[in-house]
């Protein structure tokens, strides 16, 4: 992959970034290193996993590591930046946070699902989740809804704050 291609990649994951509230890394030449490896990925497997883990191969496996990752909020909320790097929060992005390792999340337990769609018994814990058990959030602010473990750390549709999202239900 050519550093062009990863600077056109830089420029499209950096817009599309600003418009959901996130920031890349303001080190140039990771952020470069890390679009060679998704572009690398891309060619390999098809998708964009994260260049810093181990793909499996079979998009199914790895859907958990398409950038951006499943764990990049949680990762952004507790490191200030995510496991590869590239997403960063405001204070790293300032220079007011250090950068640290971040731990490997994949393969931690995730929750089991508080519901299930078999029965009525069942229809009020499904309130507010989908029937796979994950919980939808919606924006106070705008009413954007999303399904997720957790609220994103900022609305993409109008930058607000991951406390102004409530469950819906």
């Amino acid at each position: 992959m050519s550093r062009e291609e990863a600077e056109k990649l830089r420029l499209k994951l950096q817009r599309e970034a600003e418009a959901g509230g996130y920031l890349l890394n303001p080190d140039r030449e990771l952020v470069l290193d890390l679009m060679e490896g998704l572009l690398v990925n891309q060619a390999r497997y098809g998708y964009m996993a994260c260049p810093c883990r181990l793909a499996d191969g079979t998009r199914e496996q790895d859907r958990d590591i398409i950038c951006p990752c499943d764990y990049r909020d949680d990762d952004l909320a507790e490191h200030g930046g995510c496991y590869c790097g590239l997403y960063v929060s405001q204070a790293v992005a300032e220079g007011k946070r250090k950068l640290k390792p971040v731990p490997e999340r994949r393969g931690e337990k995730r929750p089991e699902p508080s519901g299930t769609a078999q029965g009525e018994e069942h229809r009020d814990e499904l309130v507010g989740f989908t029937r796979s058990g994950i919980p939808v959030w919606r924006c106070v602010v705008c009413g954007y809804l999303c399904a997720r473990p957790k609220p994103p750390l900022k609305c993409p549709i109008c930058k607000a704050d991951q406390d102004r999202f409530e469950r819906f239900a």
